[in-house]
């Protein structure tokens, strides 16, 4: 039998997907499972894209050109000059199967094997798949439950560069923990980076689902990252287009976006039809962004209010994306999430999270922890914290 290979072995299991098998089997003894592992949102797509879906008329569906065809991209140029960015053209962007792939070219551009990459964890669980495939390791910046995963003093940042460190990645709000960076704290960043001479690469894909009257700082508005800044973006959140796989990264430096294309060349090109739907989901979007970010809002504060009032149970109150992480009353959050699937039900229901030891450096930080991503709807949310304290009692007491 062939050898898999070391970085095959090495390759961790997704905490948002790994416990599918079990829910799987769930479903197949009849039990209805309610979702909050994984950031796939109930809301619909625009209408725009799903028109646009059923009206094309290609008689070739052809390759897209590698760095995305132009009428998307100049979809992209205004949708960034609407939101502050007017120097940025269509150049400036790659479009990727989703943002996904995007990460992924910014770490290959930059990045060698042995090279270290600087997180603030709990950071997105994929990151560390996407860094250990190229061989680069993840040196993580802790921060706390506590304080609401507020990030720690930037300083701790440059105690861990070396000659090793290549970029410091930010995702900005944050997934798993809904954190919101400050302008001081990202100043902060950009003045370490460029003593450095190392790249930002900011995550900016929920930049339009931040709460409470606050606003999402990109990386963008710091002109003197010019050649030490890459962001990824995507079209899956805010359109709620998931399936698509429609992201892109943006750069203003050129050396970047060179090296990214040799990259994007190679993958060939990025999806058409998906390339169709983003473009058509851009016009008059407004609106549905407004009513997206409201539903979002009441969604969080719904969730964050009744998880909190389960004895035990510590939510802090994210400030942005469409996840919170909480601290439950077990030793194991692995073990209680597979015994929901496995062991559990009220009236024929239960409820999935992501396990949150899978979004650290160290597992054993995220231990007693999970990912509840707040994309049911309201009386789906109530449902299954119900369930969720109900299990908890019964876990507790077995």
């Amino acid at each position: 039998m062939p050898k898999i290979s070391n970085r095959a072995v090495s390759m961790p299991a997704s905490p948002i997907r790994k416990l599918v098998p079990y829910a799987l089997a769930a479903k197949a003894k009849g039990t209805k499972v309610y979702h909050l592992n994984i950031g796939q949102p109930d809301i619909e797509t625009p209408k725009t894209a799903l028109d646009a879906l059923k009206n094309i008329d290609l008689k070739v569906l052809e390759y897209a050109l590698s760095e995305g065809n132009l009428d998307y991209r100049k979809q992209l140029e205004k949708y960034y000059h609407s939101v502050g960015f007017t120097d940025l053209t269509t150049d400036n962007f790659i479009v990727t199967n989703g943002g996904s792939e995007a990460l992924n070219f910014a770490l290959s551009v930059v990045c060698d094997s042995g090279d270290e990459v600087i997180i603030p964890e709990p950071y997105y669980a994929n990151y560390n798949g996407f860094t250990n495939a190229i061989g680069v390791k993840v040196v993580a910046i802790p921060s706390s439950i506590d304080t609401g995963f507020a990030l720690p003093k930037i300083e701790e940042f440059e105690k861990k560069i070396t000659d090793k460190t290549k970029a410091i990645l930010i995702c900005n709000p944050g997934n798993p923990t809904g954190y919101l960076y400050n302008r001081e704290e990202l100043q902060k960043l950009a003045e370490i980076a460029l003593k450095h001479d190392i790249v930002i690469i900011s995550d900016e894909v929920y930049r339009e689902y931040v709460y409470d009257g606050e606003k999402q700082i990109s990386m963008l508005e710091f002109p003197e990252l010019k050649e030490n800044c890459i962001i990824i973006d995507s079209e899956s959140k805010r359109y709620s287009m998931c399936g698509v796989r429609i992201g892109f990264l943006v750069t203003r430096s050129q050396s970047l976006h060179n090296a990214a294309m040799l990259f994007a060349q190679a993958r060939l090109s990025p999806v058409l039809i998906g390339q169709i739907l983003a473009t058509a989901a851009h016009n008059d979007d407004a609106e549905y962004i407004k009513s997206v970010r409201e539903e979002y809002t009441k969604r969080r504060n719904l969730l964050v209010e009744l998880l909190n009032e389960i004895p035990g149970v510590k939510c802090p109150k994210p400030k942005g994306a469409f996840y919170c992480v909480a601290e439950l009353p077990v030793e194991d959050a692995d073990d209680f999430a597979q015994w929901m699937l496995e062991s559990f039900s009220d009236n024929g229901e239960t409820v999935m999270v992501a396990p949150a030891s899978g979004f650290y450096s160290q597992p054993e930080l995220g231990k007693k922890q999970v990912r509840i991503a707040y994309v049911l709807k309201s009386e789906d949310l109530k449902r299954s914290v119900e369930l969720l304290k109900l299990a908890l009692e019964k876990y507790n007491n077995k």
